[in-house]
């Protein structure tokens, strides 16, 4: 079984820049679909990024053109380089199966965009 562990974020102002990663263990990135999901404080944990097996990636409109995911096969992560960030793009990001697997949750890491 897949499991996934989030690392990379942090504080960073308005118009900032961060990169999260998604250390994999258990399969091979390249034989996932893997999403990014978000939960902003009192929300739901919603995807907002996904790169399948194939290499392709989805993103969901508040994130289109700002954000890019990638993979990294040798260090068997995933990535999600998040561009142009705004307050509303604070919040816990995780890594997981997509479509999601509630048993393979990770801890997430936290963003916080704030002046």
């Amino acid at each position: 079984q897949a499991t996934f562990v989030e690392s990379g974020g942090g504080l960073v102002p308005p118009g900032g820049s961060l990169k999260l990663s998604c250390a994999v263990t258990g399969a091979w990135v390249t034989d996932l679909d893997i999403g990014w999901y978000r939960q902003a404080t009192e929300k739901t944990r919603e995807v907002i990024a996904i790169i399948r097996q194939d290499g392709t990636a989805q993103y969901e409109d508040p994130v289109k053109g700002r954000f890019v995911v990638s993979i990294n096969n040798g260090r068997n992560q995933a990535y999600l380089q998040m561009n142009s960030l705004q307050p509303d793009d604070s919040g816990v990001y995780f890594c997981n199966h997509f479509p999601r697997d509630d048993t393979t949750w990770g801890r997430g890491t936290q963003v916080i965009v704030s002046s």
